[in-house]
């Protein structure tokens, strides 16, 4: 009888602990996802001064190289613009809920959208520029929130696993 107390308690200390380290990783994915975006802004930036290829298509190829949720969203955008603009293209594959980053962090990354296939290169590549100046502010602003929150969700959570076993001990 004290074995399976043991692992029942075990159990629900172990659970706990789980769920607080899944709510801070919550903090490190939004980090890395606003990083992802940041560098797949700078690839775009960089084919559309030097390539002249279209936007769709080099969204396409930014999906390709980035296998994670930000590629989903290139690669959604390239998609939906044989329907629609490529602003609003954008901004609809902003929608989706796999995404880590917060609704500041999606307000910044639909700033691009307003100018995006509307202006000549140079306005484009401005926009691109502003948006990513807007993500570093964002990316220290997640580091501060992680760095805070993080180690927070663990403790909490070990602590809440120990007090549910003092409690049913």
């Amino acid at each position: 009888m004290l074995a399976i107390k043991i692992v029942i308690y075990s159990f629900i200390f172990l659970s706990s602990s789980l769920l607080g380290i899944l709510f801070s990783k919550k903090y490190v994915n939004r980090v890395n996802e606003l990083r992802e975006f940041k560098n797949a802004l700078n690839m775009f930036k960089t084919k559309i001064r030097y390539t002249y290829e279209p936007i769709p298509e080099i969204f396409t190829e930014i999906s390709e190289s980035i296998n994670s949720n930000i590629g989903t969203v290139f690669k959604q955008a390239a998609e939906k613009m044989n329907i629609y603009a490529a602003g609003e293209a954008w901004d609809l594959s902003l929608k989706i809920d796999d995404l880590n980053i917060d609704e500041e962090d999606r307000m910044v990354l639909r700033n691009l959208s307003k100018l995006l296939g509307k202006t000549d290169l140079e306005g484009q590549l401005n926009q691109i520029e502003m948006t990513s100046d807007f993500l570093d502010k964002q990316i220290r602003k997640a580091e501060n929130q992680k760095d805070k929150s993080e180690r927070m969700y663990r403790t909490l959570g070990m602590i809440a696993g120990m007090g549910i076993v003092i409690i049913l001990i």
